[in-house]
């Protein structure tokens, strides 16, 4: 049975490869997120007596310096909703780590159906793909706590919403249909006063997150497609 399941997942993996390998034809830099923000920032991992995810990095206070990027996944429009991804990088001892975020619902079943939004402010971010913990699978989630009341996926109202300011979101880790439980938050400003975009690539499978573990089924889902990802032009 584990055998015939991992054979069913590397199959959905490659006609996801087979779908991006399609749309590159139109895109060959960026299958999708074909247009985004750069950001730069803190993630503070909270200090004090709390739930335990089973990740040690999670568990334990720290702040990292991080450069994200913030990006509407399918490319339709502006002014169209979309499925708004969050990717945050930073190193730690050393090495990469990437943390990918989408629009998602933010209670039981929902944080596992991405959603079109328009604006960044109202969103739910989460990491939908659960890592691996000592005590069983770990979602991440991301809301806004403090900036502007409206950051919508334009990129010019965008940059002109969130100015010189911050825009602060409280990050969560849960099982995956557990309580939410606070572990940290995550402060971004905009790179530079003209919020280009970055060429950066953010990739969850060559840069895990520290101390987590991955399972099996979800690498052979996401590397396929992030390796047609990889591929410039």
């Amino acid at each position: 049975m584990d055998t015939l399941s991992s054979k069913v997942q590397a199959i959905a993996g490659f006609a996801f490869a087979s779908v991006f390998r399609a749309i590159k034809v139109a895109r060959p830099h960026r299958p999708i997120h074909p247009q985004g923000i750069r950001l730069v920032g803190t993630l503070e991992r909270d200090t004090g007596a709390r739930q335990s995810s089973g990740i040690p990095w999670l568990d334990t206070a720290g702040t990292s310096e991080v450069e994200a990027r913030l990006s509407r996944s399918i490319g339709l429009p502006d002014g169209f909703p979309d499925i708004i991804g969050l990717a945050v990088r930073f190193t730690e001892q050393d090495t990469l780590a990437d943390m990918l975020l989408a629009t998602t619902g933010p209670t039981g079943i929902g944080r596992f159906i991405l959603r079109l939004r328009r604006d960044a402010a109202a969103a739910v971010f989460s990491s939908m793909m659960p890592y691996k913990s000592e005590t069983g699978p770990v979602l991440i989630a991301a809301r806004t706590i403090d900036g502007p009341a409206k950051l919508p996926m334009e990129p010019g109202a965008f940059r002109s919403l969130l100015g010189d300011g911050p825009w602060t979101l409280e990050l969560h880790h849960a099982s995956p249909l557990g309580p939410w439980t606070r572990f940290g938050t995550l402060t971004l400003t905009l790179a530079d006063s003209l919020g280009e975009d970055t060429a950066e690539r953010f990739d969850p499978v060559l840069n895990p997150l520290p101390t987590a573990g991955t399972y099996g089924w979800t690498r052979r889902l996401r590397e396929p497609s992030y390796a047609v990802a990889r591929r410039r032009g």
